[in-house]
Protein backbone atom coordinates (compact mmCIF):
# COMPACT_ATOMS: atom_id res chain seq x y z
CA UNK A 1 0.00 0.00 0.00
CA UNK A 2 2.91 2.18 0.91
CA UNK A 3 4.17 1.91 -2.99
CA UNK A 4 0.90 2.51 -3.61
CA UNK A 5 0.53 5.91 -1.97
CA UNK A 6 4.42 7.04 -3.47
CA UNK A 7 3.14 6.48 -6.65
CA UNK A 8 0.29 8.39 -6.46
CA UNK A 9 2.19 11.49 -4.55
CA UNK A 10 4.73 11.42 -7.18
CA UNK A 11 2.19 11.38 -9.98
CA UNK A 12 0.43 14.24 -8.28
CA UNK A 13 3.49 16.34 -8.51
CA UNK A 14 4.21 15.62 -11.99
CA UNK A 15 0.81 17.24 -12.82
CA UNK A 16 0.13 19.94 -10.37
CA UNK A 17 3.96 21.05 -9.83
CA UNK A 18 4.48 22.71 -6.31
CA UNK A 19 1.81 25.32 -4.88
CA UNK A 20 4.05 28.41 -6.00
CA UNK A 21 4.16 26.38 -9.31
CA UNK A 22 0.21 26.14 -9.38
CA UNK A 23 0.21 29.73 -8.29
CA UNK A 24 2.47 31.35 -10.47
CA UNK A 25 0.82 28.72 -13.63
CA UNK A 26 4.95 28.00 -14.17
CA UNK A 27 5.42 24.45 -15.50
CA UNK A 28 8.07 21.79 -13.31
CA UNK A 29 11.12 20.95 -14.98
CA UNK A 30 12.12 17.14 -16.44
CA UNK A 31 14.63 17.69 -13.84
CA UNK A 32 12.58 18.29 -10.84
CA UNK A 33 10.04 15.99 -12.07
CA UNK A 34 12.48 13.26 -11.29
CA UNK A 35 13.35 14.51 -8.38
CA UNK A 36 16.62 16.44 -9.94
CA UNK A 37 17.52 20.03 -8.75
CA UNK A 38 18.99 21.64 -11.55
CA UNK A 39 20.58 25.19 -11.35
CA UNK A 40 22.36 27.01 -14.67
CA UNK A 41 25.75 27.59 -13.45
CA UNK A 42 26.72 29.49 -16.92
CA UNK A 43 23.36 31.48 -16.80
CA UNK A 44 21.66 29.36 -19.61
CA UNK A 45 17.89 30.44 -19.84
CA UNK A 46 14.93 28.02 -19.15
CA UNK A 47 14.33 27.03 -23.56
CA UNK A 48 18.18 25.97 -23.12
CA UNK A 49 17.52 24.28 -19.89
CA UNK A 50 14.73 22.01 -21.43
CA UNK A 51 16.70 21.23 -24.13
CA UNK A 52 19.25 20.15 -22.22
CA UNK A 53 17.24 18.07 -19.50
CA UNK A 54 16.03 16.02 -22.96
CA UNK A 55 18.96 15.60 -23.77
CA UNK A 56 20.41 14.48 -20.76
CA UNK A 57 17.10 12.15 -19.92
CA UNK A 58 17.29 10.76 -23.77
CA UNK A 59 21.60 9.81 -22.86
CA UNK A 60 20.60 8.65 -19.56
CA UNK A 61 18.02 6.45 -20.29
CA UNK A 62 20.64 4.74 -22.97
CA UNK A 63 23.20 4.45 -20.68
CA UNK A 64 21.47 3.28 -17.09
CA UNK A 65 19.14 1.26 -19.05
CA UNK A 66 16.41 2.56 -17.17
CA UNK A 67 13.65 4.90 -18.28
CA UNK A 68 11.98 6.93 -14.60
CA UNK A 69 8.77 6.66 -16.39
CA UNK A 70 8.51 2.64 -17.22
CA UNK A 71 9.88 2.25 -13.93
CA UNK A 72 6.74 4.04 -12.14
CA UNK A 73 4.40 1.93 -14.49
CA UNK A 74 6.21 -1.09 -14.08
CA UNK A 75 5.69 -0.53 -9.85
CA UNK A 76 2.43 0.15 -10.04
CA UNK A 77 1.31 -3.21 -11.81
CA UNK A 78 4.03 -4.66 -9.50
CA UNK A 79 1.43 -3.64 -6.27
CA UNK A 80 -1.57 -4.68 -7.97
CA UNK A 81 0.26 -8.18 -8.56
CA UNK A 82 1.14 -7.91 -4.74
CA UNK A 83 -2.67 -6.91 -3.79
CA UNK A 84 -3.67 -9.35 -5.65
CA UNK A 85 -1.57 -11.80 -4.22
CA UNK A 86 -2.35 -10.69 -0.76
CA UNK A 87 -6.46 -11.39 -1.55
CA UNK A 88 -5.63 -14.43 -2.99
CA UNK A 89 -4.10 -15.76 0.05
CA UNK A 90 -6.68 -14.15 2.53
CA UNK A 91 -9.10 -16.50 0.82
CA UNK A 92 -7.05 -19.45 0.64
CA UNK A 93 -7.02 -19.45 4.34
CA UNK A 94 -10.93 -19.07 4.50
CA UNK A 95 -11.75 -22.15 3.21
CA UNK A 96 -9.31 -23.97 5.96
CA UNK A 97 -12.07 -24.86 8.58
CA UNK A 98 -14.27 -26.31 6.43
CA UNK A 99 -11.61 -28.65 4.70
CA UNK A 100 -10.22 -29.40 8.54
CA UNK A 101 -13.86 -30.31 9.19
CA UNK A 102 -14.40 -32.68 6.58
CA UNK A 103 -11.42 -34.71 7.05
CA UNK A 104 -11.38 -34.47 10.73
CA UNK A 105 -14.97 -36.28 9.82
CA UNK A 106 -13.75 -38.55 8.21
CA UNK A 107 -11.00 -39.60 10.50
CA UNK A 108 -13.46 -39.29 13.25
CA UNK A 109 -16.09 -41.62 12.00
CA UNK A 110 -13.69 -44.30 10.95
CA UNK A 111 -12.23 -44.02 15.09
CA UNK A 112 -15.38 -43.91 15.90
CA UNK A 113 -16.48 -47.19 14.30
CA UNK A 114 -13.34 -49.09 15.23
CA UNK A 115 -13.33 -47.46 19.03
CA UNK A 116 -17.26 -47.49 20.12
CA UNK A 117 -19.41 -48.99 17.09
CA UNK A 118 -20.18 -45.58 17.22
CA UNK A 119 -19.26 -43.52 13.27
CA UNK A 120 -21.76 -40.62 13.71
CA UNK A 121 -20.31 -39.75 17.35
CA UNK A 122 -16.40 -40.19 16.05
CA UNK A 123 -17.79 -38.05 12.87
CA UNK A 124 -18.47 -35.25 15.27
CA UNK A 125 -15.60 -34.79 17.64
CA UNK A 126 -13.35 -35.42 14.54
CA UNK A 127 -15.32 -32.51 12.71
CA UNK A 128 -14.49 -30.41 15.66
CA UNK A 129 -10.91 -31.18 15.64
CA UNK A 130 -10.58 -31.01 12.15
CA UNK A 131 -12.06 -27.35 12.03
CA UNK A 132 -10.10 -25.90 14.49
CA UNK A 133 -6.85 -27.51 13.02
CA UNK A 134 -7.81 -26.64 9.56
CA UNK A 135 -7.96 -22.92 10.53
CA UNK A 136 -4.93 -23.10 12.39
CA UNK A 137 -2.88 -24.42 9.21
CA UNK A 138 -4.91 -21.83 7.00
CA UNK A 139 -3.76 -18.75 9.59
CA UNK A 140 -0.64 -20.04 9.23
CA UNK A 141 -0.35 -20.35 5.45
CA UNK A 142 -2.05 -17.52 4.56
CA UNK A 143 1.02 -15.68 7.03
CA UNK A 144 3.88 -17.30 5.30
CA UNK A 145 1.82 -16.21 1.99
CA UNK A 146 1.59 -12.82 3.15
CA UNK A 147 5.16 -12.51 3.92
CA UNK A 148 6.50 -13.66 0.56
CA UNK A 149 4.32 -11.29 -1.23
CA UNK A 150 5.66 -8.10 1.17
CA UNK A 151 9.59 -9.60 0.83
CA UNK A 152 8.28 -9.90 -2.72
CA UNK A 153 7.03 -6.18 -2.96
CA UNK A 154 10.27 -4.96 -1.08
CA UNK A 155 12.70 -6.52 -3.28
CA UNK A 156 11.09 -5.48 -6.29
CA UNK A 157 10.89 -1.98 -4.79
CA UNK A 158 14.75 -1.78 -2.91
CA UNK A 159 15.63 -2.81 -7.50
CA UNK A 160 13.19 -0.04 -8.66
CA UNK A 161 15.04 2.49 -6.34
CA UNK A 162 18.72 1.16 -7.47
CA UNK A 163 17.61 1.28 -10.80
CA UNK A 164 16.60 4.87 -10.55
CA UNK A 165 19.55 5.98 -8.67
CA UNK A 166 21.51 4.82 -11.63
CA UNK A 167 19.09 7.33 -14.15
CA UNK A 168 19.96 10.44 -11.76
CA UNK A 169 23.63 9.33 -11.37
CA UNK A 170 23.25 9.31 -15.17
CA UNK A 171 21.14 12.17 -15.93
CA UNK A 172 23.31 14.22 -13.09
CA UNK A 173 26.94 13.61 -14.61
CA UNK A 174 24.93 14.68 -18.35
CA UNK A 175 23.91 18.01 -17.00
CA UNK A 176 27.29 18.63 -14.93
CA UNK A 177 29.03 18.26 -17.89
CA UNK A 178 26.49 21.00 -19.52
CA UNK A 179 27.59 23.30 -17.21
CA UNK A 180 24.43 22.82 -14.66
CA UNK A 181 24.68 22.02 -10.93
CA UNK A 182 22.82 18.95 -10.54
CA UNK A 183 21.67 17.25 -6.75
CA UNK A 184 18.99 15.18 -6.48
Amino acid sequence: MRTIAIIFSFTLLAIAGTPAQAQSGGQQSLGASLGVQVFPAAGQNASQQSQDEAACYEWAVGNSGSDPFQLQQQQAANAEQAAAAEQQASQAGKGSGARGAVRGAAAGAVIGEVADDDAGKGAAYGAAVGVVAGRRRGKQAEQQAQQQVQQQEQGQSQATEAQMTAFRNAFSACLEGKQYIAKF
